[in-house]
């Protein structure tokens, strides 16, 4: 298995400190294999540089994605109080006998149809967040599986070449 078959996968909406925490671990590995040479690891200063840009990364998209949610939250709210208002000045004109029943409860209808539809899409993506965070986690324990055979690999490799400079070694003795 080489180095260019390892790959991170992709955040999606809403992913909880913790997958953020390990994507960036998964990331700076990514970059620590995809810079290290055969014979010597990568420059600290360029996986410093690498870190600083990934985690800054990481909390401005934190960021981000909390303020779409507050969207979401303020136009539940907005809409909410819009249908009460809606409601509560129809039900009264309708009491107070100034408007028809049927036109009063078309338009407390109406209200109550479009506060269900908002309360609808905020539960809708409420189960696609949770659902996208399965899949999230999916995919980074098939990520840790992956590096811990890779690293199993690199370990049978390295007996591997001490046992072949081993029998090198006694074939040099055997020969001299």
């Amino acid at each position: 298995m080489s180095d260019e078959e390892f790959k991170i996968p992709e955040l999606t909406d809403n992913p909880t400190p913790e997958e953020r925490a390990e994507y960036v671990i998964l990331r700076l590995e990514q970059f620590i294999r995809d810079g290290r040479k055969i014979d010597e690891g990568m420059s600290f200063k360029l996986w410093q540089a690498m870190a600083k840009v990934e985690i800054t990364n990481a909390i401005a998209e934190a960021e981000a994605k909390s303020q779409k949610d507050d969207v979401v939250t303020k136009r539940l709210l907005f809409t909410f109080a819009a249908a009460l208002v809606t409601v509560g000045f129809w039900g009264t004109a309708v009491s107070l006998h100034k408007v028809a029943y049927l036109a009063g409860g078309l338009v407390c209808l109406v209200a109550g149809l479009f506060l269900m539809g908002v309360a609808g899409e905020w539960r809708f993506r409420k189960w696609s967040k949770r659902r996208q965070a399965k899949k999230r986690r999916e995919a980074l324990a098939r990520v840790e599986s992956l590096n811990r055979r890779i690293k199993q690999l690199e370990h049978q490799l390295e007996k591997e070449e001490k046992s072949l400079k081993k029998k090198i070694n006694e074939v040099a003795r055997i020969a001299s």
